[in-house]
């Protein structure tokens, strides 16, 4: 097994929204490296269970670990002081599709908080919410989705890096609060396609 800070992250972020009972979209998910810059970047969705594949309401994370904090942390390992401590990029965007027309925004944002706590003390903050139209040839109306992304870098504390073990149990509140979020977007009166009508 891979002794890295980010494979850590992953996993606790994997069980901790299968713990809220949250289905991963597998076909979505994607691990990568930057083999210039050495960034290392991990990419998931998941929603409710019994959803479509792909699903209407979706949450995408990505986490990236830089290579500084890669620096950071491996001189921590070998007893050094690091001038900063490791942090991990996160993004969160909460994603409803395949929609027949551009919905109210004002429900989609009222069950969508201000900010998500991940780990640390500095919560993601809350973007302005991104819609799309896509004019599929033949179609009598676009495919429409609307995007509401949280982004923002969370220091990884010494007691999270020296005990992997406590990664899960540190991101569980966030897999429960993605869930709840997910159930009330779900109840929100959208108009979809049918499912076989359009893809997204």
């Amino acid at each position: 097994m891979i002794d890295h800070v980010l494979a850590h992250l992953v996993e606790g972020l994997r069980q901790s929204f299968e713990s809220a009972l949250l289905q991963r979209q597998a076909v979505e998910e994607r691990f990568q490296v930057d083999v210039f810059l050495g960034d290392v970047s991990f990419e998931t969705s998941y929603s409710l269970p019994g959803e479509d594949r792909p699903a209407r309401i979706r949450v995408d994370v990505s986490l990236d670990w830089p290579t500084w904090s890669q620096t950071a942390y491996r001189s921590r390992s070998l007893g050094e002081e690091p001038e900063e401590q490791p942090e991990v990029l996160v993004e969160i965007a909460f994603r409803i599709q395949d929609l027949t027309g551009v919905p109210d925004l004002a429900p989609v944002l009222a069950v969508l908080p201000d900010q998500l706590a991940v780990i640390g003390d500095d919560p993601l903050l809350r973007g302005p919410p991104t819609v799309e139209q896509v004019f599929a040839e033949g179609a009598d109306d676009p495919d429409c989705a609307v995007e509401v992304s949280y982004e923002g870098t969370c220091v990884v504390d010494d007691a999270l890096l020296d005990h992997h073990d406590q990664v899960a149990e540190a991101l569980a509140p966030l897999g429960r609060a993605v869930a709840s979020i997910l159930v009330q977007m779900a109840d929100l009166p959208f108009s979809f396609h049918p499912p076989a009508e359009h893809g997204t």
